[in-house]
């Protein structure tokens, strides 16, 4: 996916923000918890007069009152802490939640060619990684800014009640720290990018490793799968080191001039004492407001590296939240399709690529009959197959189900009309039953009868619990043939008029193969059938047969005529044929 460019910080982190309003009780609560946290901690700073001058001229009520005084404030501060740290906790955490149900509810919106330019891995890494750095900046981050910032400005008004020509030869170090800040916050998020970045094609090393592991043990490529990560890991420890540099560098610059602000105090006090504008109380307070305002300081400008990584990510979560969804401009509404498909010169071509997928394309499929679609590798089969669901938009010509434009269907109507059954099945770690159904409303008895029509049944009624049992992730429990009649079973229940079948048979051995092709002998009557054929014994009594080659229609007829035109599908056939009786 191509990077956005940078925005402007605080946009960004107001649109952020803008996810806790739905839970504005709970930040209330934490503001308040907040602001009394500080109060109380300037507070007990305050009390650092009255004890120092209570040692120095002791009272038998300040003995008592004292005490009493430091108990109370800190039995308030520990409240106020609580409610703070769980009213930003279930404010952040619930903004995480609602952004990732955002971010993942938004990829299944766009369209395929977003999914062509991004990989899964990058994909789950923006709503695991990306989402978790913006609990910092809406939560951690933000308590952190709100109660050192109020501890600070209540601290400094009570340094200037004490003594104002002590403040100010405080405040006159203050700006060079706000330089320190502006700088550190400026580079975190330039780093916080990038490191962000890093963490997601990581991510897809590691899963296109481990996805491979076979292949990878074959080629005895260990090694230079190991490397390849490791230099991504490398680059993201360089990031990192980068990141804890600057902010120990800025934390201890921090130090270095709240120690120079302290001399200076230090000097005005003293000065100030000698002339009895100062006693022993004030100047305790003072030294005591100064020592406080320091740690303050150093979490305050550390806070950047949270606020900078939470922006950076949420920048990129919007950037996904802003992207342009599948055109779904219909009007028409589709209850059920009678299935004649129609291509009249369609041509396709997927951005950023070079040539055309598919060009001047067109045919008539009509209901009750089979279309084959054959060719060589990279002919463009899958691509035209593609259009009928409006996975991709032809670039020219246009395609009709019974004499209206795709276009004009609403898209959930037009998607109701389609089974699609892949040689690559998808499935779910769930139940058979949930498997069968997905999608769908249906009860126990229609789920069977559709797993029995699909010859599933044999092979569900041994498992453990039947159409209860778990198949794991992606039926990792089943064979490939179990896995297709399980698919064959869901298009079966669900009744489309338009049936695609993309090589639904290909990497199956001859027994499953039998199974599978007698189950879609049940399913293909009566409707309008796309066949993507590997093995061209198989559609010998399609209707007709279309041959692509290099994206173009240059044969079309059934498979008698095809045979005797002695053309390219003669000659895919014929080198089949050896292949067959060789082996």
């Amino acid at each position: 996916m191509s990077r956005t460019p940078r925005q402007p910080v605080w946009p960004i982190y107001r649109r952020l923000l803008g996810y806790t309003r739905r839970y504005w009780p709970f930040l209330g609560a934490a503001l308040v918890g907040m602001s009394v946290e500080a109060i109380a901690g300037a507070s007990f700073v305050r009390l650092m007069e009255p004890l120092t001058n209570n040692f120095v001229q002791p009272t038998a009520e300040d003995a008592v009152f004292l005490p009493l005084a430091i108990v109370g404030l800190f039995v308030l501060r520990s409240l106020a802490t609580f409610v703070t740290d769980y009213g930003m906790a279930r404010t952040g955490r619930s903004v995480v939640r609602d952004l990732r149900e955002q971010v993942l509810a938004k990829y299944l919106r766009l369209p395929s060619a977003h999914f062509d330019a991004e990989s899964t891995p990058v994909m789950v890494s923006r709503l695991n990684f990306d989402t978790e750095q913006v609990t910092q900046a809406s939560a951690e981050a933000l308590k952190t800014l709100v109660t050192d910032s109020l501890t600070i400005a209540y601290l400094l008004g009570l340094m200037v009640w004490a003594s104002v020509k002590v403040t100010l030869a405080m405040l006159l170090i203050t700006p060079l720290i706000g330089v320190i800040v502006w700088y550190v916050g400026k580079r975190y998020r330039r780093i916080s990018g990038g490191i962000q970045d890093g963490m997601g094609r990581m991510a897809a090393s590691a899963e296109q490793s481990l996805a491979a592991q076979q292949d990878v043990k074959i080629h005895g490529a260990q090694s230079l799968e190991t490397d390849r990560y490791a230099s991504l890991a490398n680059r993201i420890l360089g990031l990192n080191m980068k990141v804890e540099s600057t902010r120990a560098g800025a934390s201890a610059m921090v130090q270095l001039l709240a120690a120079l602000a302290l001399a200076a105090i230090v000097w005005v006090a003293a000065r100030e004492a000698l002339q009895g504008r100062l006693d022993a109380g004030q100047f305790v307070m003072l030294m005591t407001a100064m020592m406080a305002i320091i740690p303050s300081l150093r979490r305050v400008t550390s806070v950047q590296t949270a606020i900078s990584r939470g922006v950076a990510a949420a920048e990129r979560l919007f950037a996904i939240l802003d992207s342009e969804e599948e055109a779904d401009t219909g009007t028409r509404p589709l209850a059920r399709a009678r299935g004649e498909l129609a291509f009249e010169h369609v041509s396709l071509r997927y951005r950023d690529q070079p040539g055309y997928a598919l060009q001047d394309i067109s045919f008539v499929a009509r209901p009750g009959t089979v279309t084959a679609i054959v060719g060589r590798s990279g002919s463009g089969k899958t691509s035209l197959v593609r259009l009928v669901p409006r996975f991709y938009e032809p670039t020219s010509g246009r395609i009709t189900l019974d004499g209206v434009p795709l276009s004009e269907y609403r898209m959930a109507d037009l998607r109701r009309q389609i089974a699609l059954v892949g040689q690559k099945v998808m499935l779910f770690d769930d139940t058979v039953a949930a498997n069968i159904a997905y999608g769908t409303e249906a009860d126990r008895g229609a789920i069977r009868a559709a797993a029995e029509a699909a010859n599933a049944w044999e092979f569900i009624e041994r498992m453990p619990q039947g159409l209860d049992t778990v198949i794991g992730e992606n039926g990792a429990l089943l064979s490939g043939g179990q896995r297709q009649r399980l698919a064959i079973a869901r298009a079966i229940l669900r009744d489309a008029p338009i049936l695609i079948l993309d090589e639904a048979t290909a990497a199956l051995d001859n027994e499953s193969e039998r199974l599978v092709q007698d189950a879609l002998q049940r399913l293909m009557p009566e409707r309008t059938t796309l066949v993507i054929a590997h093995r061209l014994s198989t559609i010998e009594h399609a209707d007709q047969v279309l041959v692509l080659d290099q994206g173009r229609l240059v044969e079309q007829g059934t498979h008698a005529e095809l045979l005797a035109a002695g053309g390219l599908y003669a000659h895919l056939h014929s080198l089949q044929f050896r292949e067959r009786n060789s082996g």
